[in-house]
Parts: structure tokens; C-alpha cells; sequence
């Protein structure tokens, strides 16, 4: 199973738009940050999408991504879904709306936001069909398992995806760890994890509290992913143990 990180960046990007970049070394490409987004793959070539960014058109035709079999959202915060209109190519050739998963408080605030999307709108069919994480248990070949994370006062939405006899889990936008997410998460082959900057903040986790989250689920390799301005690439590479990488956009892993 591969994991691709299509953009690790924070709600504004880096550099932030009056070519704002902070601690960040602009002479390095891997601290032009997108937002974030992944994309895993099985073997049998099935890709699931997490998150729609506004940067979701340009992380596409980056890796060269022209097919989907899902997406999934963590939930309705602008910088995860509002590049949803550029899932639109991807419904060209189907019968029906691409399968769209999310938690049952995400689908009660993205369907009225983009009504267009689920219900198709002027004649133009639906481009997402649609359903709740409830239950789903498999799809596409993949296991999939999800989990509600404290994101400040709202919850945001963890996963777990199995195939190929490996794992790889994705946990961004979550300001507190729980035992439940270490249970949930434990050794898994890659986990990515928020990782905002290296001070504390109210609604994301910072560097002390990923790398708490990466030991305490012993996870085989760990990304650390929702970087912002602070956060220099290369700086930050060598801060951190073994085992635990700086995420980048265009990152490719093998579980």
C-alpha cells in the first residue's frame, strides 16, 4: 500500500499569500506547502482521496492523479473541503456520483454548503454521492476504520486504512490524545499526524505532542503533516528521532 501526501500545509499555505515565509527556507522546495490532503493506494491500484483542499486541482495533476474511487472527509473546516468542485472530472464517465464518506455532523454541514455537489443542480448530475461512515467497514479492497478526534470545540475524523497486509493512519486536526486514539492508531505501518508548529495552540497538536502520539502508538514510521510557517524543513529534520519524517508535498511512502 503507498501513501501520498498531496499537501501538508496549514489552513493559509506556505509561504501565506504576501510571500509570507516565516522560519521557512524559500530556497527549499519542500517548505512550498499546500493544503492538507492524502491519497492511499493498494496494490490492485484502488485510491482512496481524504479531504477535498483548495489547492486540490494542482495536488492532482502534480502526481498525476486522473482516477478515484472515494473520498473521504475529516470534517467541513474550509482548508479540508473547499476544493470539492474539483472533484468534478473525476464523475465524468460514471454512471453515478463518485462514493463520499463522512461523519453524520460533516454530511449535516457539507450538504447544505454545496447542495450542488450531492444533488446535482441546472440539469448537471450530482458529482458525490454521499453516505455516512457508520458502519462502513470496507470499501474499494481497503479496511476501513474512522474515529471522532477533539478538534477544539468541534470533532474531526481519524482513519485507518487496511490493505495489503499493512496500515496506514491518518489523524490531522486533533488538540488533545486520547487513549482511544492511541488504541486506534497502535502500530500502525505509517501514521500522519497533525503537527501544527513547535508551540501549544488550542484546536492542533504541536511537535511535543506528535511525537508523543508516534511513541505511545509505536508506529512503524511516522509523518508529521499540517505544517506552518515556523516549521522549516530542514530545521525540523534533524530535531526529530528516528522513525519520524517532515512531510512534504508530493511525498510518496511505501507501508
Amino acid at each position: 500500500m503507498k501513501l501520498i501526501v498531496l499537501g501538508c500545509g496549514t489552513s493559509t499555505g506556505v509561504p501565506r499569500i504576501g510571500n509570507d515565509w516565516g522560519a521557512c527556507d524559500p530556497r527549499d522546495p519542500k517548505n512550498r506547502r499546500t493544503r492538507v490532503s492524502i491519497l492511499v493506494e493498494s496494490d490492485a491500484g484502488n485510491r482512496l482521496l481524504v479531504d477535498t483542499s483548495p489547492d486540490l486541482r494542482q495536488q492532482m495533476l502534480a502526481n498525476e492523479i486522473d482516477r478515484l474511487d472515494a473520498v473521504f472527509w475529516t470534517h467541513d473546516h474550509a482548508d479540508h473541503c473547499h476544493g470539492i468542485d474539483d472533484l468534478r472530472p473525476f464523475r465524468f464517465g460514471r454512471s453515478s456520483g463518485l462514493p463520499g464518506f463522512a461523519s453524520s455532523a460533516t454530511i449535516s454541514r457539507l450538504k447544505p454548503r454545496f447542495s450542488y455537489v450531492f444533488k446535482g443542480e441546472h440539469g448537471y448530475p450530482n458529482i458525490v454521492e454521499l453516505s455516512s461512515l457508520e458502519n462502513l467497514r470496507m470499501f474499494a479492497g481497503f479496511g476501513v476504520e474512522s474515529l471522532e478526534m477533539p478538534h477544539g470545540p468541534i470533532k474531526s475524523t481519524g482513519y485507518r486504512f487496511e490493505a495489503d497486509g499493512k496500515s496506514i493512519g491518518y489523524a490531522t486536526d486533533f488538540s488533545e490524545l486520547t487513549d482511544t486514539m492511541i488504541a486506534f492508531f497502535a502500530n500502525v505501518d505509517i501514521l500522519v499526524t497533525d503537527c501544527l508548529r513547535r508551540q501549544p495552540h488550542p484546536t492542533h497538536a504541536n511537535l511535543s505532542r506528535a511525537l508523543d502520539f508516534a511513541k505511545r502508538t509505536k508506529a512503524r514510521k511516522t509523518v508529521l503533516s499540517h505544517l506552518d510557517k515556523s516549521m522549516d524543513y530542514a530545521t525540523l529534520s534533524e530535531e526529530i528521532p528516528a522513525g519520524v519524517l517532515v512531510g512534504y508535498d508530493g511525498m510518496h511512502l511505501k507501508a
